[in-house]
């Protein structure tokens, strides 16, 4: 981790009641009144963005620079409830000591990781989402916590001094794509219906989407991953877009479903929509629970 430096930083905005719903014309942090959240800056997860209008809690937009002793410390226990969404958090221990200021492209994600990597110093959770941010805007948010916290105690909270790796996401090697044939030259002997269906019914989880694992082509498909990462999910993926191992696909697949968009995640062999449906479902919990 390189050394940090840190410039003054001002800020006169005070906190005001904001509906994301009526208004997400202007970026600016908001923060949850009960959301908690997570990853280790300075590693950055994929950007993560709701691909519908959903209803939330009302919540505070303040100045970054004021927020780390306005924002309600969450009991770690709520990590399920954090949004897959870019903002800055702080993680605390048992003790309510802070431990670490990082900040993520999806915080639900990133809590969860430290859960399963530091249990024993994570006790509760302060989460300050940033509405479409760039990395400056998110750099700039993490930068004045870790300033608030500094100007209080004097000190670096221990996550965040250099060489301390603790908070640090181990990048874990990702899963090929599935190629459904060998090459787009080489004749089936088995019909491309029959390897979606094979596909399917022999995998948990099967997400058909544009662009890889890696590398979504779409913000629905990057979106869908995002999710089922956040779950921690085994699943499989297959790019509909890669029309050299997987020709015909798109077209085969929409027949196969009765589906007529992508992405399309398939669950226990059956279809369970696209990544509005996903979306609703990771938001309103039944996700969690057809995961367990």
């Amino acid at each position: 981790m390189a050394a940090i430096s840190f410039s003054s930083v001002h800020a006169s905005a005070s906190p005001r009641v904001f509906r994301p719903q009526n208004s997400r014309n202007t970026p600016g942090l908001t923060l949850y009144s009960r959301f908690t959240p997570s990853f280790s800056f300075p590693s950055l997860s994929s950007t993560l963005r709701a691909d519908t209008v959903r209803s939330r809690r009302p919540f505070l937009i303040a100045a970054a620079v004021k927020s780390l002793g306005e924002t309600e410390q969450l009991p770690i226990a709520e990590a399920e409830s954090i949004p897959a969404e870019s903002g800055v958090y702080a993680v605390y221990d048992k003790s309510e000591e802070l431990q670490f200021v990082g900040i993520s492209r999806n915080i639900g994600a990133s809590v969860s990781a430290h859960v399963k990597s530091v249990p024993e110093l994570c006790g509760s959770v302060k989460v300050g989402i940033v509405e479409e941010a760039d990395k400056a805007v998110l750099t700039q948010a993490w930068k004045s916590w870790i300033e608030e916290h500094i100007k209080v105690t004097g000190q670096v909270p221990p996550g965040n001094k250099s060489g301390n790796n603790t908070w640090v996401k181990q990048t874990p090697r990702k899963k090929s794509d599935i190629r459904l044939t060998p090459g787009r030259h080489v004749e089936l002997n088995v019909p491309l219906e029959e390897l979606i269906d094979r596909l399917v019914k022999e995998n948990k989880v099967v997400a058909f989407i544009k662009g890889s694992r890696s590398a979504p082509q779409c913000g629905f498909s990057q979106r869908v991953i995002g999710i089922l990462e956040s779950q921690g999910v085994d699943y499989e993926t297959v790019d509909v877009l890669d029309d050299d191992y997987n020709h015909g696909l798109r077209e085969k697949l929409k027949s196969y479903s009765n589906w007529p968009t992508f992405p399309q995640v398939f669950v226990k062999g059956e279809l369970l929509g696209g990544c509005d449906i996903l979306t609703s479902m990771y938001e309103n919990g039944e996700l969690a629970n057809m995961f367990k």
